[in-house]
C-alpha cells in the first residue's frame, strides 16, 4: 500500500457555501474550482489510479480559514468541511485513509472544541493548521491551549505554510514579485514557524506532539548547520531584546528538538530535498507525500522507488510511517 498523508479536497457544497457565507470569496473559489480534481472525485480516481494501491489523507487546500472568514463563518466552514470529508471518507474507505480536520484558530477555545469533535465523533486523524494564524505566530501564548489539547488527543498535527504575494520580497516593493512569495516564502515561512516553537519549548511540554511539516521540513534540514552551530550564540547579533536564557532554559541541544517533527517528500516529484531531508529526520520522520492534486502523484512516487535506499526504508516512508501516525 502506498498512503499519501497531504492532499487537498475542497468538496464542491463547501466551495458552494463559501460563496454564500463570503460573497467576497468568489474568485477563490473559482480559483479551487479551476483545479478540477479538487472537488471532481471522478477526475481524482483517475489520477489515483496511476499509482497501484494508493490512497489518501485529505485536508482543505489553501488558503487558511482565518484568511477568509471572521468568527461567525470561519468556524462554521471548518465543520461544514470537516462533516464532508468524513462522510467522503466513510463512502469510499479504498481511496481515503482519512482526513485531517479543518479548525478556525483564530478562535481558540472553539478550534479546541472543533478538533475534538472531529477525531471524537468524525473519527479525524489530527488536524491541520497553517504557520501563522492572520499574522499572529503560533508561539504566541493564547495558542497554548491548542498544543495542549492536541496533545492529550495523542493526534498529529499537519503544519501547512500560507503565505501570499502582499508580504513583499523587499521593503521598497508593495507586493512579491515572480511567486517567490509561494516558491521561497512558504519554505521559509515553515521553518520560521518550527524554530518559533522549538524556542518556545513545546517540545519540553510535550514531549510525544506529532507535528507534520510539509515539502520536506523547509528549509531546517538543508541548513542544519546555520540552526545548530549557528544559533549556538542565539542573542550575539541582537542588541534590543534578550535571548540569552531561551537555549539554556530548554531541556536539550536546540538542534534536537527539530528532529521532532516529521518531514514529508511533498517536493513535486524532485528527490534531492527528500533525500537531505530523510538524513537529517531519519527514515521513521519522513513520510509519503504528493501535495496531490496541486502536486504530481505518479511522479513522486516513482522518485521515492528509484531512491537508493534499503527496502524496509522505503517501505516506511511508503506506508509504515503513516500507518503508525494514523492508528491504522
Amino acid at each position: 500500500m502506498v498512503i499519501d498523508l497531504y492532499t487537498h479536497l475542497a468538496p464542491r457544497s463547501f466551495l458552494d457555501r463559501m460563496v454564500v457565507l463570503a460573497p467576497k470569496l468568489g474568485n477563490i473559489v473559482n480559483r479551487l474550482l479551476s483545479v478540477k480534481p479538487l472537488s471532481d472525485l471522478d477526475i481524482r480516481f483517475r489520477d489515483m489510479d496511476s499509482v497501484p494501491d494508493y490512497r489518501q489523507l485529505i485536508s482543505l487546500p489553501n488558503p487558511a480559514l482565518e484568511e477568509i472568514g471572521d468568527a461567525q463563518t470561519g468556524p462554521e466552514l471548518a465543520r461544514l468541511a470537516n462533516d464532508e470529508m468524513a462522510e467522503l471518507c466513510q463512502r469510499h474507505p479504498d481511496r481515503f485513509v482519512g482526513f485531517a480536520a479543518a479548525v478556525y484558530l483564530a478562535d481558540v477555545d472553539g478550534a479546541i472544541r472543533e478538533a475534538q469533535r472531529a477525531v471524537t465523533q468524525l473519527g479525524a486523524k489530527g488536524v491541520l493548521i497553517y504557520n501563522h494564524v492572520a499574522g499572529h505566530p503560533l508561539d504566541e501564548p493564547q495558542f497554548r491551549p491548542f498544543f495542549s489539547a492536541m496533545a492529550e488527543l495523542n493526534r498529529p498535527i499537519w503544519l501547512h505554510p500560507t503565505r501570499n504575494a502582499s508580504m513583499s520580497d523587499y521593503s521598497a516593493e508593495e507586493k512579491s514579485r515572480f511567486e517567490m512569495w509561494w516558491c521561497f516564502g512558504w519554505p521559509y515561512d515553515t521553518s520560521v514557524a518550527m524554530a518559533r516553537l522549538v524556542f518556545d519549548g513545546l517540545f519540553d511540554r510535550h514531549p510525544d506532539l506529532q507535528i507534520i511539516t510539509h515539502h520536506a521540513g523547509g528549509m531546517i534540514p538543508f541548513f542544519d548547520g546555520r540552526i545548530g552551530p549557528g544559533m549556538d550564540v542565539l542573542g550575539a547579533r541582537t542588541s534590543d531584546e534578550d535571548y540569552s536564557v531561551i537555549l539554556p532554559g530548554l531541556k536539550k541541544p536546540h538542534l534536537d528538538y527539530f528532529k521532532m517533527f516529521y518531514g514529508d517528500t511533498a517536493m513535486f516529484g524532485a528527490t534531492n530535498g527528500v533525500k537531505c531531508a530523510l538524513d537529517f529526520f531519519g527514515p521513521k520522520k519522513i513520510v509519503f507525500a504528493t501535495d496531490a492534486p496541486l502536486g504530481p502523484i505518479a511522479k513522486t512516487y516513482k522518485g521515492i522507488a528509484a531512491m537508493d535506499v534499503a527496502d524496509d526504508v522505503k517501505a516506511a516512508i511508503l506506508h509504515g510511517n503513516a500507518a503508525r501516525l494514523l492508528w491504522l
